[in-house]
């Protein structure tokens, strides 16, 4: 079942005067389930795609489908609520907030969704327990280790149970052990939740349990 239908996607960005072209007329249909990597060399445009399915940029040319309904024209406020209703995000600087207590950081979303205080709570503690780091639920960022970190930013990735996560180079600040260990509780996720996860990476450890490969050069697919 298709959930995403991308449709001649550019994006020109504006360098001092100079069009630089990042994304060249990608078409690209993603079905609900699939656990999806999109590789490719630096600066080929992998983050810049993943933004785009992601809506937090949005594309100069083409439109974005989601469930059959273009999202490219919604309003930036629109997007914002329809984010944190579909999409869970998992970025390479872990993006925590550092005053926060990992258990808070997990609920920080379901505050914006106006969930109830204690379910929001068991939500959460169920989920870390079931993660493993519910020993992890009163450190804030600074006390934790960047693995740790990681998977509590996993675990605020999917507390809403999200139809899609993104993870952009979600390995790139983990020693080899740790990052194959984030990346087989990832790939138990899709399996168990049936979340759509679409990484960009340059990293094995990520490419190789692609279930589909996506190779970006120049800003164009060169497989699809």
């Amino acid at each position: 079942m298709e959930i995403i239908r991308a449709e001649n996607l550019e994006k020109i960005y504006d360098n001092n005067g100079i069009p630089v072209n990042a994304l060249k007329g990608i078409n690209l249909i993603i079905n609900k389930g699939e656990y999806i990597v999109i590789a490719g060399p630096s600066g080929s445009g992998k983050t810049t795609l993943l933004n785009l399915l992601g809506t937090l940029d949005k594309p100069t040319n083409g439109k974005i489908y989601f469930e059959n309904e273009d999202i490219s024209k919604k309003s930036r406020k629109e997007l914002s609520e329809f984010r944190l209703k579909k999409f869970g995000f998992i970025f390479q600087a872990y993006n925590l907030i550092p005053v926060l207590t990992a258990l808070e950081n997990i609920e920080f979303s379901m505050i914006l969704l106006g969930i109830d205080r204690n379910e929001r709570r068991k939500r959460a503690i169920d989920l870390m327990e079931e993660l493993g780091i519910k020993d992890m639920a009163y450190k804030k960022p600074n006390d934790m280790s960047g693995g740790q970190q990681q998977r509590v930013a996993a675990a605020r990735a999917i507390i809403n149970n999200p139809s899609i996560v993104l993870a952009d180079e979600p390995t790139a600040n983990l020693d080899s052990n740790t990052g194959a260990n984030l990346m087989d509780m990832l790939k138990r996720l899709n399996k168990e939740k049936g979340i759509t996860f679409i990484f960009s990476s340059h990293d094995n450890l990520v490419i190789e349990r692609a279930e589909r490969l996506l190779l970006l050069k120049d800003g164009m697919l060169e497989n699809e």
